[in-house]
C-alpha cells in the first residue's frame, strides 16, 4: 500500500503522512546544513515557532551536538545504516533514523471530559 503525501508548508522536503498522522522527511547528508538545523526547522515549520527569535531550543530536548556526533560519518568514512534516536520536541516525538529519514508526530489530542448534565 503507498501512502499519499503532501509538502508542509515552509520546507520542501518534508512531508505530511495523513493516514498516519506523521510529518515525514529525510535528512540530506551530503547537505550543508547539519541533521540537527534540519530538524528545528521542520519542527519550527510544523509547529509555528519562530526559531530566530528564541522561542524554541533543540537544547530542551536534546544535546543538539551529540545527535550530530551519532549521526554522522564514522571513523572510516562510511555512512551509518542503523540505528535511531527518539525525543521529544514542542510535545511532538521526533524519531531519528540513521539512514536520515526523520518521522515527528505532532502531539496527541487530550480528550475533552464529556459534560454533565
Amino acid at each position: 500500500m503507498q501512502t499519499e503525501l503532501s509538502p508542509a508548508d515552509g520546507t520542501a522536503d518534508l512531508q505530511y503522512d495523513q493516514p498516519n498522522d506523521r510529518y515525514v522527511f529525510h535528512h540530506d547528508s551530503d547537505s550543508t546544513a547539519t541533521i540537527t538545523t534540519t530538524i528545528v526547522h521542520a519542527l519550527a515549520s510544523i509547529a509555528d515557532t519562530d526559531v530566530s527569535q528564541g522561542e524554541f531550543s533543540l537544547y530542551d530536548s536534546v544535546d543538539p551536538d551529540a545527535l550530530d556526533r551519532i549521526f554522522s560519518s564514522k571513523a572510516d568514512g562510511t555512512e551509518r545504516t542503523g540505528g535511531h534516536i527518539a525525543f521529544t520536541a514542542l510535545e511532538h516525538e521526533v524519531y531519528v533514523y540513521a539512514n536520515g529519514d526523520v518521522i515527528i508526530y505532532p502531539p496527541a489530542e487530550t480528550p475533552r471530559p464529556t459534560p454533565s448534565n
